[in-house]
């Protein structure tokens, strides 16, 4: 996420790297850099001009105090401008005092959108709510069966109808949730390649009819300037409340992010951030003002694993550790846990520092699969106690999960000298704990 425009800023604020004071000449020239960056990055040229301009107008005349560098300074100017760029603070979501509370969610085909609905639904009930989703594209082939399927997934019930009438789909959706106790009704509305007139006209009156409390546009931040331009578009018909940007962890410029909330006027409030129904995050300005400025995301790296990390199970698995009786089970169990979390790299990349260390490591996300194959392969006795893993099991283990022998001797080795850092951490020898640590079998090459 946003790795060019990070590295193309990195260089920019290097140039006051060994200089004793911000001055005119060199504020000017570093910010040139700074404008090109986010140029390139697909920012909008007002909305990079005024940015540059602002942080030049604080910089000039700051006094460097104490043991504060300039370039420490500068970069401090820059992060807190970009904060404020991105929206100063969270956003979050409305609730109407009556239930229930209508979330209306629009946009371009192709953007995400049905995802998002069933998304945010997932969300919402791990908060204590009851959603509802309601099929209201009834133009594009397969797309209510699309949101029946996701939301069997994340077990939401969907309203929908056999009618060609959105706005009579969407009116008694509601009457449904005020009836069977749904307190937020999310409707997931038609899209097209283009925004044209009758997609518009059809949503507004959606809209006009069940008056919701957020309107929420979705849009694909990998288009960039186009993005923000059509948010543009369909905050001019329907008032939006805010825009949730998705695949924001693909190969994003990071233009749709920077740009948004300075052209449409409205927050980001959400950012998808994969494939899977977990991969939902609220949009926080002051973490990805971190993230592109490469000071990584602790914060939102210690949510996700608060979410799926178990407090009871984390206190057992501590024990076992102490007891030195961590098995292939347990590790199986953590392994499952880790990989809901998303994608390595990603996960990585909220460390500080770490995506540019890790820019040119291959990351495999499949060689948990490897792990997780191997270990499925073994009986429960042998999870339970490699020790009884001999030449004709290892054999069998391979065949069954499709390796070599090889690579399940190599499992074996990297999991037997973990149990040995394990004992080491548990009986207070945490030096040690570096020296034999082992990545995952294809983690990095």
């Amino acid at each position: 996420m946003f790795e060019n425009l990070t590295e193309k800023l990195e260089v920019a604020l290097k140039k006051f790297r060994g200089q004793a004071t911000i001055s005119e000449e060199n504020i000017q020239e570093a910010m040139k850099e700074v404008r090109r960056a986010l140029l390139d990055a697909d920012v909008n040229f007002n909305v990079a001009k005024n940015f540059t301009e602002k942080v030049k107008e604080k910089a000039i005349g700051q006094e460097v105090k104490g043991k504060l560098l300039p370039e420490q300074l500068i970069v401090k100017i820059v992060h807190d401008e970009l904060i404020e760029l991105l929206g100063s603070k969270q956003s979050e979501l409305m609730f109407s005092p009556q239930a229930p509370t209508v979330i209306l969610v629009a946009g371009l085909q192709g953007s995400g959108k049905t995802t998002f609905c069933a998304k945010l639904s997932k969300n919402l009930r791990k908060k204590g709510r009851q959603p509802l989703l309601v099929a209201c594209d009834i133009h594009r082939p397969a797309a209510i069966d699309q949101l029946k399927q996701l939301g069997e997934s994340v077990n939401i019930p969907v309203y929908s109808e056999e009618v060609k009438d959105a706005v009579k789909i969407a009116s008694n959706a509601l009457a449904y949730a005020k009836k069977f106790g749904r307190d937020i009704v999310i409707v997931d509305t038609a899209g097209r390649l283009t925004v044209d007139e009758e997609m518009m006209q059809e949503v507004k009156n959606i809209s006009d009819a069940i008056k919701p409390t957020e309107t929420l546009f979705v849009c694909d931040a990998m288009i960039g300037q186009d993005a923000v331009t059509t948010a543009k578009a369909f905050h001019d018909q329907l008032a939006l409340t805010g825009v949730v940007l998705t695949k924001l962890d693909g190969d994003t410029r990071g233009g749709a992010a920077l740009s948004v909330l300075s052209v449409v006027g409205k927050p980001i409030k959400y950012v998808g951030t994969g494939e899977k129904t977990e991969a939902l995050e609220p949009f926080h300005p002051e973490r990805i003002a971190s993230r592109i400025l490469g000071m990584g995301d602790i914060l939102t790296l210690v949510e996700k694993t608060e979410q799926e990390f178990d407090e009871k199970e984390a206190k057992e698995l501590e024990e076992k550790i102490r007891k030195n009786q961590f098995t292939f089970e347990d590790f199986l169990t953590q392994l499952k846990t880790i990989k809901k979390m998303g994608s390595l790299r990603d996960l990585i990349g909220l460390l500080p520092g770490m995506d540019k260390q890790m820019k040119n490591v291959q990351i495999d996300d499949k060689a948990f699969n490897k792990v997780e194959s191997i270990i499925l392969s073994m009986t429960k006795e042998e999870r339970k106690n490699p020790k009884i893993i001999n030449g004709s099991r290892r054999k069998r283990i391979a065949n069954g999960s499709g390796s070599t022998i090889q690579d399940v001797n190599k499992l074996l080795k990297q999991f037997e000298d973990m149990s040995k850092i394990m004992k080491n951490i548990s009986t207070g020898k945490r030096s040690r704990f570096m020296q034999g640590l082992k990545m995952p079998m294809g983690f990095g090459r």
